[in-house]
């Protein structure tokens, strides 16, 4: 059979060789002859498991000291409620910058817990750009922002220098690229973008920011006693967790962050032009802002759209269908999916604006 090109925008496409190691831990884990899914979270299996993880984070995204790393259920939107939990003290205010669907959902979650006010958004064009040139208030609790826009395709490319606490979303963009950490104050990620299966939520808090809020924290939202468990307050997700320390591993074996990063730009390269060359085809954010991860385009005459598809289907592309919201088509290239699957669409994009020219 040949290869299916995964293009999905998450749960998205896992390196094979995690997959395979993964199927093997449900049935024997360890030579346990037990399923990962059956031992105890406390096991010292399991807990050199969550060690491992945690340290990986910390080795491939060069966590300075004073940070803590901890993995949560609940997904990325947990934390947009625990967030303002921790930081947002009552008479304080959380600043936003609005730049897609789940930036819109933070906002929401954190305005029903106190204060919050939006710098910027770009709502006002269906966010296809990233707002620039806002004034951040030096009085402000926080300002939180996401990285990377999955559903609209923009990414920041330049993080603001921010004299308040600085939060943010890096759910689909995590590990894909060179940060530092110490510009930032907590970051969150999903794991089901570049990190492993849905299910576990990884966060990077400095620990100095913790603890300043009058409000009593409900227990299973409170930064601090997941830190002082070691992320075993409660049971923890322990599949996903498993599966994101393998990918981790994966993602070290391949070089590390800044290598990965070289081919994620490849990847997008390579689809961006062929956007921009084909007559057929048309991106529909501002190019200075296009996402490294999700490269959204729509076809200029749309009754070619049912042709396309099964041209896409016939080369076994899958996922490409963009989001119900804005239509169109959607290439996430995360950092398992190989510039080979890239080049697959690539091809079928060219030879479609050839017949159809």
């Amino acid at each position: 059979m040949s290869q299916v090109h995964n293009f999905s925008a998450g749960p998205c496409i896992l390196p094979q060789e995690v997959l395979e190691k993964a199927s093997e831990a449900v049935t024997n884990f360890n030579d346990l002859d037990l399923s990962l899914l059956e031992i105890s979270h406390r096991s010292v299996d399991f807990v050199a498991v969550m060690d491992k993880a945690i340290s990986l984070v910390k080795e491939l995204l060069e966590v300075p000291d004073g940070y803590s790393v901890i993995f949560l259920q609940g997904g990325a939107s947990t934390q947009f409620t625990m967030v303002p939990y921790n930081l947002l003290s009552d008479n304080g205010v959380g600043v936003y910058v609005n730049t897609g669907t789940w930036a819109s959902k933070a906002i929401k979650e954190a305005g029903i817990l106190g204060k919050v006010e939006v710098l910027a958004s770009s709502e006002d064009k269906n966010f296809t750009y990233i707002p620039k040139g806002y004034s951040i208030p030096a009085d402000a609790d926080y300002l939180h922002i996401t990285s990377n826009n999955t559903i609209f395709g923009t990414q920041l490319k330049e993080f603001p220098e921010c004299p308040v606490n600085l939060v943010c979303d890096m759910s689909s963009d995590i590990f894909s690229r060179k940060i530092n950490v110490s510009d930032f104050d907590l970051i969150y990620a999903g794991a089901q973008k570049n990190m492993g299966p849905a299910g576990a939520t990884m966060v990077i808090v400095k620990d100095e920011i913790l603890g300043k809020v009058e409000r009593a924290i409900p227990s299973m939202l409170d930064y601090r006693i997941h830190i002082k468990k070691e992320s075993m307050y409660n049971t923890p997700p322990v599949f996903a967790v498993y599966v994101s320390m393998l990918t981790l591993e994966w993602l070290k074996s391949q070089g590390g962050v800044e290598a990965i990063q070289k081919v994620n730009e490849a990847k997008a390269t390579l689809i961006y032009e062929e956007i921009d060359r084909n007559p057929l085809f048309k991106g529909i954010v501002a190019e200075e802002d296009r996402s490294t991860m999700n490269a959204t385009f729509i076809l200029e005459d749309e009754s070619l759209e049912s042709d396309f598809n099964q041209v896409l289907a016939d080369a076994r592309i899958n996922g490409l269908k963009g989001h119900r919201s804005v239509g169109g088509y959607r290439a996430s290239m995360y950092n398992a999916l190989p510039i080979e699957s890239v080049q697959a669409l690539v091809d079928v994009m060219n030879a479609f604006a050839q017949q159809h020219s």
